[in-house]
């Protein structure tokens, strides 16, 4: 009898997930935004139901519920602040007709203003980037804005809380944003109640806020930003956390890049930080500006944030026209290099009209499928003439890339299908020759330090290799 009843409860449960597989498989056909992965998850979704329906139904939407709703909320209830960041930045603003092509294709999608009168200082690597962040918060007289993915309860995460907490005891406002989901060891350590004690004011970004939002975990706020009085602001590619100053002995040295910014551009980072704000805290964040010297001197500089709640793939179109926009170089580094076709299609292209296309990726990805998948993007582009070089004396994180010798970005967004749909990035674009040479010295030590792949790299590689690459390129679109 009982296992007649066992037989049954099973039988039952077959059927369930069975069901909740193919209307999962419906779901994914109808809003996936490409058809790769709409293939994945189907194949996954169908084969594997007892695993992927979950699995989906966490990490599978593409379009973030409730924030679509709150950025409508957040640009009205930030009139008032974009207005005062208007006449605060106008003398500083640059005319359409004097942008750059790439620079005017992609202002509708920024929804800032492109600005000069900006310094900017490269900070290579984690000591240049730690220092640079503690002497800016020691300096600050009037707030400070942070948000990060990964804040980690060691050292150096104790060392920015530490300084926070005298700018809080102080009387200004701090305000800090991390990621629920990166920084969740944090979360639960006695540093954040420690902070929250001595009055920093640190929230979760709240990606899991509400009820149609209480299981999905895909989608994350990836930014690395702070911003100082209003005149300061740091972002690129590091975290908080010994791991991003090459002092975590199991990953060893860690080679990444960021940038200080002192100028008009600083209002746009703000606003930024002001609608996660609004999201995270479900509070209008009472922005002030001083107007910034009217000098028409500096470098000239686009803010280009992007996230999940817009219609357009705004990270994915902002490389789209770094890479059609490039004439003679185009250099890309990157952690995570798994494009759609699309981008591989751009990148053959620009070697078709002769530019030098040079990508580097750490020689120790983050993760297997994440090294199959490189390497299978990698085998797609040799043939065309693309240089991919592989960085070998540590792990590379990086987000730059250079295009001629005027153009670059440096920010928060891979080239993956995470930075492009799912993630909240923040990228800084920079129209100046002289911080372009600096840029193109900077790579050139890195490719010195990297090994360039040949085709020769795939032969004699073992049985499972090949086969390897191929899973790995089909649920490349979900890693």
């Amino acid at each position: 009898m009982e296992f007649s009843i066992l037989a049954q409860v099973l039988a039952l449960t077959v059927t369930v997930f069975t069901l909740l597989g193919v209307v999962s498989a419906i779901e994914a056909v109808m809003k996936t935004r490409t058809a790769q992965g709409a293939v994945a998850w189907v194949i996954v979704l169908l084969t594997f139901p007892y695993i992927a329906v979950p699995v989906y139904w966490i990490f599978g939407r593409t379009k973030f519920d409730g924030y679509v709703e709150q950025r409508k909320a957040v640009e009205e209830a930030l009139k008032s602040t974009q207005q005062a960041t208007s006449d605060a930045i106008w003398p500083n603003s640059v005319e359409t007709d004097d942008l750059c092509n790439t620079f005017r294709t992609l202002l509708p999608l920024a929804r800032t203003a492109v600005t000069v009168g900006n310094d900017v200082r490269l900070l290579v690597n984690g000591e240049a980037t730690h220092t640079a962040l503690l002497n800016a918060i020691h300096g600050a007289q009037q707030h400070v804005y942070l948000v990060y993915y990964i804040i980690r309860d060691d050292q150096i995460g104790a060392e920015l809380i530490n300084a926070l907490i005298v700018k809080a005891q102080q009387g200004l406002p701090v305000h800090v944003i991390y990621d629920e989901i990166g920084s969740r060891t944090f979360a639960r350590s006695p540093l954040l109640s420690r902070a929250l004690s001595h009055g920093v004011n640190i929230v979760p970004f709240n990606t899991t806020r509400g009820r149609r939002n209480r299981f999905q975990l895909n989608f994350r706020n990836h930014r690395k930003l702070a911003c100082i009085d209003s005149r300061l602001a740091l972002l690129g590619g590091h975290n908080v956390g010994r791991e991003y100053l090459g002092q975590d002995p199991k990953i060893g040295p860690w080679r990444d890049t960021h940038l200080q910014i002192q100028g008009p551009a600083v209002l746009a980072m703000e606003l930024t930080f002001a609608a996660d704000w609004r999201w995270a805290k479900g509070e209008q964040l009472q922005l002030s500006f001083t107007k910034p010297s009217e000098s028409r001197h500096g470098k000239q500089v686009l803010i280009f944030p992007s996230d999940p709640s817009s219609e357009f793939e705004e990270a994915g179109l902002m490389y789209h026209q770094l890479i059609s926009e490039a004439k003679q170089r185009l250099w890309i580094t990157s952690p995570y290099f798994i494009p759609d076709h699309s981008i591989i299609s751009a990148l053959q292209l620009a070697v078709l009209r002769g530019v030098d296309v040079r990508v580097m990726i750490p020689d120790n990805p983050d993760g297997p499928m994440v090294a199959m998948a490189n390497w299978s993007y990698t085998k797609e582009l040799l043939p065309a003439g693309v240089k991919v070089f592989r960085y070998g004396p540590g792990f590379m994180h990086q987000k730059v890339t250079l295009v001629d010798n005027d153009l670059c970005a440096i920010g928060t967004a891979n080239f993956d299908n995470r930075s492009f749909k799912l993630a909240f990035e923040i990228t800084a674009l920079i129209n100046d020759e002289e911080f372009a040479l600096e840029v193109q010295q900077m790579l050139e030590a890195d490719f010195a330090s990297a090994l360039e792949v040949s085709a020769q790299h795939f032969s004699h590689r073992p049985f499972w290799f090949r086969p390897a690459m191929a899973l790995a390129r089909l649920f490349s679109p979900v890693l």
